[in-house]
C-alpha cells in the first residue's frame, strides 16, 4: 500500500505554493519523502523484501537529485523544505 489520496493531498497542501501546485520540487521532494518513510517501516517488518529494498534506494536516490537541484535554484525554500521535512544536510 503506498500513499492515500488523503496523505497525498495533505502533504501537496503544506508544501506547495499555490493551490494546486503539485509538480514543484518542493512538492515532490516532500511526497518522495512520505514514501521513504512507509518504506522504511516496512522493510524493518520484512528484511527480505529485496524489491522493496532496491525501490527505497531508487527512492532516496531520487529525492538527492530533486534536493540538488532545489539546492542550485532556490536555496532558501531548500532551507525551508529541509528544515520542515527533518532532513539533515
Amino acid at each position: 500500500m503506498s500513499l492515500t489520496k488523503n496523505k497525498i493531498r495533505e502533504v501537496t497542501e503544506k508544501f506547495s505554493a499555490k493551490p494546486n501546485d503539485t509538480g514543484s520540487t518542493s512538492v515532490q521532494v516532500a511526497l518522495v519523502t512520505e514514501r521513504i518513510q512507509y518504506l522504511s517501516k516496512h522493510i524493518t517488518a520484512s528484511p527480505k523484501d529485496n524489491a522493496s529494498k532496491r525501490g527505497l534506494s531508487k527512492l532516496v536516490s531520487q529525492r538527492k537529485r530533486l534536493l540538488t537541484y532545489l539546492e542550485a535554484n532556490n536555496r532558501e525554500e531548500y532551507k525551508k523544505v529541509i528544515k520542515q521535512l527533518g532532513l539533515r544536510k
